[in-house]
């Protein structure tokens, strides 16, 4: 059950959602356009196929500077190197390039991912997303999402257009997004999981950035995701995006999604999902359990 607290006094979400959403294009806009072609590695972190580039932390300090002139009394948290405190109890929570190695690799699906929550994002269940964006910046799509506001999507610069998600006919019938970990045990681990999985629905993608997934099930381009490991940088503005687009978005026990499962879909199709990967976890056992 959420612990978060309750939105400060004042606070226009809608207002917040544009800075979300101008931030974030700038942002996007700068990893496209300055990308150098001799794009390499330059730093790992929980393991070799964990990295960072140097658009990473460039993408995060043009945001955190943006952010700053902007909403200066806010707090700023982000995946790559650089935080502050704030004073208003909100926080700017970031991931500069949500699917990095895609972004390496020159493939198509990675994004930059803003969101402003209430409460500790370092504390599972005592904190909630109340604005943020996603941007897509080869497709050219930008979701945006505010607490009790809905959620929008514009595609090459037009208007917004509503989103709402759909009930597939049932999880046999639900195209699957998921992703994987960067440490060897735990692919291992979720490859087991999605072996089990894998009959029960219409098929997998693995498409590699948890905040489009997110963003996917809201526009239905896939049905349902689930995915462990996921950190509140990952997941802020995506959980959002899908929720006000009317997502279920809960761990595997219905709660706040966290970094042990994060599952997504219309409600009645998620909770199947949920219930089909309880099924699994249960069968293959928890990580530390394996054999």
């Amino acid at each position: 059950m959420s612990t978060a607290p309750a939105l400060p006094e004042g606070t226009d979400v809608r207002d917040l959602a544009e800075v979300a959403r101008e931030v974030a294009e700038e942002a996007a806009t700068m990893i496209v356009q300055r990308r150098p072609a001799d794009l390499g590695v330059a730093t790992t972190k929980s393991s070799l196929t964990d990295v960072v580039t140097v658009m990473d932390q460039a993408s995060q300090d043009l945001l955190r500077s943006l952010l700053g002139e902007r909403r200066p009394q806010d707090a700023f948290a982000g995946e790559e190197e650089g935080g502050s405190a704030g004073t208003s109890g909100l926080t700017w929570v970031v991931d500069p390039i949500d699917g990095t190695v895609n972004y390496l690799y020159g493939l198509a699906a990675y994004a930059v991912s803003v969101a402003v929550v209430v409460g500790d994002p370092s504390r599972p269940g005592a904190w909630r997303p109340v604005a943020g964006a996603v941007v897509d910046p080869v497709a050219g799509r930008t979701y945006v999402a505010a607490l009790g506001e809905g959620a929008t999507v514009s595609e090459g610069g037009g208007a917004p257009r509503p989103l709402r998600v759909a009930e597939a006919e049932g999880l046999g019938l639900a195209l699957c997004a998921t992703g994987f970990g960067y440490e060897a045990d735990r692919r291992a681990w979720q490859g087991q999981v999605l072996a089990r999985l894998l009959p029960q629905v219409r098929d997998i993608r693995r498409l590699g950035s948890a905040a489009l997934d997110l963003c996917r099930v809201a526009d239905g381009t896939v049905d349902v995701y689930y995915e462990r490991g996921l950190n509140p940088w990952d997941l802020a503005a995506g959980w959002l995006v899908a929720t006000e687009a009317g997502a279920a978005v809960t761990d595997l026990d219905g709660g706040d999604p966290s970094s042990a499962m994060t599952l997504a879909g219309a409600p009645r199709t998620q909770a199947a999902l949920r219930e089909a990967v309880l099924e699994a976890v249960d069968a293959v056992g928890e990580e530390h359990d394996r054999s």
